[in-house]
């Protein structure tokens, strides 16, 4: 398996992703804005009614994608049959120490539910234990559930929890989780001890260039936030406020969502 090293430079050349004409294109039109945007919303009190709202606000802005944990994802799929917005879900959530079979498990039935964006935690503390052979582990984790999502047509998320990870631990995951096939490298659950910062993007995206997408996520409630990470190298933003994020770049005021905040 090809890892970097503390001391290796980050990928470049043909693999480079230009985040400012990524960042020009997003932020020419709320659409497109919302377009790269994952509604959010994960807190543990969330009630039906707050879900079919969050579809609501991501069918009428057309995000990328409405996000919500397992117990939601038949009511989300449902609400949201017929609008082309796809339902995301978490596995794993928050802290990615279920067993491998456990994930493999929830992700079959969360495809079987309507599901097609899979955000997965990765083992952190197996990562953090530093041996070869669990680092294989965390390579199987994570491609037991990409075959099940990729058989599906479905994608799938690699969370890395970056806030407790140390440099080299972030550049060696996002290396498992490229290798193990994972369309994103994201940042956060949003549940640890921070969120998403533009030094973190930009280290992912380092490694990530062309390969996979890069989702920042945890903490971004505004438009600055959003540019920011953009600029950054993100490719896609989750938050719960989306609708604001978008509001902002329309040039007017909106009522905070429902559904927010939080994530």
């Amino acid at each position: 398996m090809n890892t970097l090293s503390i001391t290796d430079p980050l990928p470049n050349g043909p693999e480079h992703f230009d985040a400012a004409a990524f960042a020009a294109h997003t932020l020419s039109s709320p659409q497109n804005l919302a377009a790269i945007l994952d509604h959010t919303l994960l807190k543990p009190d969330a009630t039906r009614n707050q879900v079919l709202q969050l579809c609501h606000e991501a069918a009428e802005h057309r995000f990328a994608c409405a996000m919500v944990n397992p117990t939601w994802v038949s009511l989300a799929a449902a609400a949201l049959q017929g609008t082309g917005v796809p339902v995301g879900v978490v596995i794993g959530f928050p802290l990615g120490a279920t067993l491998s079979a456990s994930k493999r498990e929830e992700t079959a039935h969360m495809l079987k539910h309507g599901a097609h964006d899979i955000d997965m935690v990765l083992n952190i503390g197996l990562l953090k234990s530093g041996q070869t052979a669990d680092y294989e582990a965390i390579r199987q984790d994570i491609h037991g559930v990409v075959q099940l999502a990729h058989a599906e047509g479905a994608i799938v998320k690699v969370i890395l929890e970056t806030c407790l990870l140390t440099f080299e631990e972030k550049l060696r995951a996002s290396e498992l989780a490229l290798s193990a096939g994972a369309d994103f490298l994201k940042t956060s659950t949003g549940f640890s001890t921070g969120g998403a910062t533009a030094d973190d993007i930009g280290l992912l995206r380092g490694v990530a260039g062309h390969r996979a997408g890069v989702k920042a996520s945890g903490g971004i409630r505004s438009l600055a936030d959003a540019t920011t990470m953009l600029h950054a190298g993100a490719s896609r933003i989750g938050a719960s406020a989306s609708v604001k994020i978008v509001a902002e770049l329309a040039g007017h005021a909106t009522e905070p969502s429902t559904t927010a905040p939080g994530y």
